[in-house]
């Protein structure tokens, strides 16, 4: 299968200095590609000038994940695609087990591999971990992360499932069914476009999964850092449009207004945290889903299936039931994987 790894960069000449070689070393089953969202840095030319076999890939303007990936992939022709951050580890053996999936599951439309934290690599990394889920609020959870709270991986999900959505540090699509499913929203910018992405795909009828023989490691946070208060607005005004957009039913109506009220009480910790900045973040995120609400609802009506979210509530059962990690939500619920 033909694959493509395509790096999104930006001002990101640092980062490609430590971790493009190990992609380059143990991806030769694949063309490497950079793709570059207009640096200003010297990133392109350190690339040509160090690794020639990288192929380049010049987008006009900084517009972030999502754009940039669209403009970037379209010309593309590999039947693979895998969008690897800048900041990702590929150790030796990554790859194959990833295509070996796709060759062997035609149903199979997009997958990740585990991932792990590049600083502490017996730990998992917050985006992605062992595969993701989503609650039927919009809030994302992975196997090996919930919230804040990230276990020790201990081989305990050495395994191949399907999931809900697939991690973007390192997300693996077929050109097809990412050219099907419209690509990613560029009204993201950044940051949950991937579950949106994974929502749309699994609305089409196809299957994600998580490729436990597989693992990369994910330094994390090098774009915006988690104390970021445009990461905050960006996680929770795209959390929105995800459930605007793919919530079945005219209980969507009833989830935003919950959800209205579960925000609020995310800005009042942050005033207790003493992180106003990041009480605005969430009212900004909210002020900006309004404004772009007629938009989101005609994009909702053009999406005729609708797959559902688990049907409980992750902020209830992490902060009032104490259910910390996903083996205690597995309790409640069999049908998780």
């Amino acid at each position: 299968m033909k694959t493509a790894v395509v790096i999104l960069n930006w001002n990101g000449k640092k980062l490609l200095q430590e971790f493009l070689p190990s992609v380059i070393e143990n991806s030769k089953e694949a063309t490497v590609y950079v793709a570059d969202n207009a640096s200003t840095d010297d990133s392109i030319l350190f690339v040509k000038q160090t690794f020639p076999q990288v192929r380049i890939i010049q987008n006009l303007q900084n517009s972030g994940y999502a754009k940039g990936y669209n403009d970037a992939l379209i010309g593309l022709e590999e039947e693979l695609f895998i969008l690897l951050n800048n900041d990702v580890e590929t150790p030796s053996g990554w790859l194959q087990p990833l295509i070996q999936c796709f060759e062997n599951q035609p149903n199979t439309a997009a997958a990740q591999p585990k991932i792990l934290d590049y600083t502490q690599k017996d730990f998992f990394e917050y985006a992605g971990a062992a595969g993701g889920f989503l609650d039927k609020f919009g809030f994302p959870y992975c196997r090996g992360r919930i919230f804040d709270r990230i276990e020790k991986d201990r081989g305990q999900y050495d395994d191949e499932i399907p999931i809900f959505w697939a991690s973007g540090a390192c997300l693996a699509v077929r050109r097809s069914v990412f050219h099907e499913s419209g690509g990613l929203d560029e009204d993201y910018f950044a940051h949950q476009e991937e579950i949106d992405l994974c929502w749309r795909i699994k609305n089409l009828g196809y299957m994600i999964k998580y490729v436990g023989a597989s693992r990369v490691f994910h330094k994390g946070g090098s774009t915006l850092s988690n104390s970021s208060p445009r990461k905050t607005f960006l996680n929770f005004r795209n959390s929105l449009f995800n459930l605007l957009k793919n919530t079945p039913g005219f209980k969507i109506w009833i989830y935003l207004f919950l959800r209205l009220m579960m925000d609020g009480l995310a800005g009042i910790f942050f005033l207790i945290k003493l992180k106003p900045k990041h009480t605005f973040a969430i009212l900004k995120a909210h002020i900006s889903f309004y404004g772009k609400l007629p938009k989101m609802v005609k994009k909702r009506k053009t999406i005729t299936k609708k797959e559902q979210p688990l049907p409980f509530s992750i902020v209830y059962q992490y902060f009032i039931l104490g259910k910390k990690f996903y083996t205690d939500l597995n309790k409640i619920d069999n049908k998780l994987s």
